[in-house]
């Protein structure tokens, strides 16, 4: 557990520590890739609002690229990421893995306002240029604690198993980098910080796919408010959600997957429905075992042979997720169903 591991004090923040610390980051950026992709699969027509899709996309892919620079983090001190397994895959409706803010229940669903303050409760900093509250355990202030582990033990850098992925096309700070010092792991979390954060001055994102954009938490803030945020007073620096609107797009009504699937709820599920869940979970399954299979490899050909097998899997989940998000619930109540993200141990 997240909390567990930071509540050990300092100078105990072993080789362990940091291996476990790290599979928990790497688990946690596996757990927001799900709900985020089935809020931007269930924008009905992205040319009708392509401001909040395409918003919504850049976070999808600043996650994967978070992904992949943690997953480098633990192979370059002799870890073994767990992507493929059971027991590490996010499940939903549930909490974040390793008990970051532990008051959220993260679930699947279409998007909706209600989508959006969940997602952005993801990323809240410890101390947001906007809407100040109560702080739990963040995402930020446990890659500080990583940080501090790899400064405090340099000589754990050795470089093994980089996998390296040119994403520039999505930003400056998307690239999925060999971590093979100090100087590497620093400019990495400093990425992942504040791509999802900002900086303590600054709602900004540092590192931008385009001049202006916010760092994920303001960027969902913002459509939630269906307002820009922008600087309101010089002194004191604030910012206030007072610029042009921005309208809901119209959205396929996916409804919120309940624990377990859609094989729990109390009217039968349709054979069709049934057979698209299948094809979505078997080819996410595949997308995980890929993505773990390209840091258990050992020659950098076969593991991006394997990262791009992944990537391709990501496109087609499209087509089944979008297929899901237009068959209604037998139910009446005027939503839709969507995908589960369930692994599933056995092809079959």
């Amino acid at each position: 557990m997240i909390v567990e591991l930071m509540q050990i004090p300092a100078e105990a923040h072993d080789e362990v520590w940091l291996k476990n610390a790290l599979q928990q980051a790497v688990m946690l950026e596996l757990a927001t890739l799900p709900p985020y992709l089935c809020g931007l699969w269930s924008i009905e027509d992205p040319d009708q609002a392509p401001d909040v899709f395409a918003a919504i996309q850049e976070v999808v892919f600043d996650e994967m690229s978070h992904l992949g620079l943690v997953c480098n983090m633990l192979t370059t001190i002799g870890g073994v990421p767990r992507i493929a397994d059971e027991s590490v895959v996010p499940k939903y409706p549930g909490p974040l893995p390793g008990g970051v803010r532990p008051e959220l229940s993260v679930s699947l669903t279409g998007l909706t306002r209600e989508a959006l303050d969940m997602y952005s409760q993801i990323e809240r900093p410890d101390a947001p240029a906007i809407e100040s509250g109560e702080v739990h355990t963040s995402i930020g202030a446990f890659y500080t604690e990583i940080l501090e582990a790899f400064r405090s033990q340099q000589g754990l850098i050795k470089g093994a198993r980089q996998v390296t992925r040119n994403m520039s096309s999505h930003g400056k700070g998307n690239d999925v980098l060999a971590l093979t010092s100090l100087d590497d792991v620093e400019a990495a979390v400093k990425i992942i910080k504040e791509q999802g954060e900002g900086t303590a001055v600054s709602p900004e994102n540092p590192f931008p796919g385009k001049p202006g954009e916010l760092a994920h938490f303001y960027c969902f803030r913002e459509i939630f408010h269906g307002r820009k945020l922008i600087q309101v007073s010089e002194d004191p620096r604030r910012f206030d959600f007072q610029g042009d609107k921005i309208p809901m797009p119209r959205t396929l009504p996916m409804a919120t997957v309940p624990a377990g699937g859609w094989d729990q709820g109390r009217v039968p599920v349709p054979v069709e429905v049934k057979e698209l869940l299948k094809e979505f979970n078997r080819r996410y399954t595949s997308l995980l075992r890929f993505l773990e299979g390209a840091w258990q490899a050992d020659q950098p050909s076969e593991a991006a042979q394997l990262l791009n097998k992944s990537i391709g899997q990501m496109f087609q989940l499209q087509e089944t997720a979008q297929q899901l998000m237009r068959i209604p619930l037998p139910d009446g109540s005027g939503k839709n169903y969507g995908p589960e993200f369930r692994y599933i141990e056995a092809d079959g």
